[in-house]
């Protein structure tokens, strides 16, 4: 299932536990064990994303190191921007973000909709101002952050295909926090999107090495052992013969 941190509950114990709520639908923690099988997802790292037929992909990056910071998907005239974020065991952190974007936009408000409380929040775009819709859902230890715009951020799922088309999808996300210490609100490392072929590939390129390896260090250590040994006669030849080659062996220790 997915999850959402409960809300307005004191913290009863001062150990870290994850007090949440499971919901019925996602997005989804890297390991709940309802979570669909997102082997086919399109892996970012701290996000896994599902495919489905006529999106658009562009991936957000940092123009001074090309690290990448988000993906944006584009179905239609909508597009949903997404990003996950590092989250303290005992908390979510959605509400105190939520509040912290309405104390600093007057024009902004708030509504009740698929994913709980949402942030509407004008933007400039050039000469124009257009309409931003945010949603954030709480999991164990993350944040999964939403910026919709187009129809789906105006216009109701039952009234557009859009907006029904990306909150579904958005649904499908798989979030994997990881063990790395992170500080709230820190975004959750991104790297260049893998589909499952490439990972697999990488794998087997990996599993190759890994084997060429234990072979060239298992020659290493049948050849220690046969210089730990006595010489024979005909190693005593070989020997002698390949130093007396010349330069490429210049000196021997």
């Amino acid at each position: 299932m997915g999850w959402l941190f409960g809300r307005n509950k004191e913290v009863e114990s001062s150990k870290d536990i994850d007090e949440v709520v499971k919901l019925k639908t996602g997005p989804w923690d890297f390991n709940d064990e309802d979570a669909p099988d997102f082997s086919d997802y399109l892996d970012f790292g701290s996000i896994y994303i599902p495919y489905f037929q006529g999106i658009e992909l562009r991936v957000k990056k940092q123009r001074e190191n090309d690290q990448v910071i988000g993906a944006t998907v584009t179905y239609g005239s909508s597009s949903v921007e997404v990003e996950a974020f590092a989250a303290p065991k005992s908390t979510g952190i959605w509400n105190e973000v939520c509040k912290d974007l309405l104390d600093g936009n007057s024009q902004a408000c708030t509504a009740q909709g698929e994913f709980g409380t949402e942030l509407l929040l004008p933007v400039k775009v050039g000469e124009k101002s257009i309409t931003t819709r945010i949603v954030g859902v709480d999991g164990p230890r993350w944040m999964l952050r939403g910026v919709f715009s187009g129809p789906a951020a105006t216009e109701l799922a039952e009234n557009n295909n859009e907006t029904k088309q990306l909150d579904e999808w958005f649904k499908g996300i798989v979030v994997n926090r990881g063990e790395e210490p992170l500080a709230p609100r820190d975004l959750i490392p991104m790297h260049e999107p893998l589909t499952r072929e490439e990972k697999e590939s990488a794998h087997r390129l990996e599993e190759n090495n890994d084997e060429s390896n234990s072979s060239s260090e298992e020659n290493a250590d049948d050849a220690l052992k046969k210089e730990d040994k006595p010489l024979g006669y005909d190693q005593q030849v070989d020997v002698k013969t390949t130093l007396s080659r010349g330069p490429m062996f210049s000196e021997v220790r």
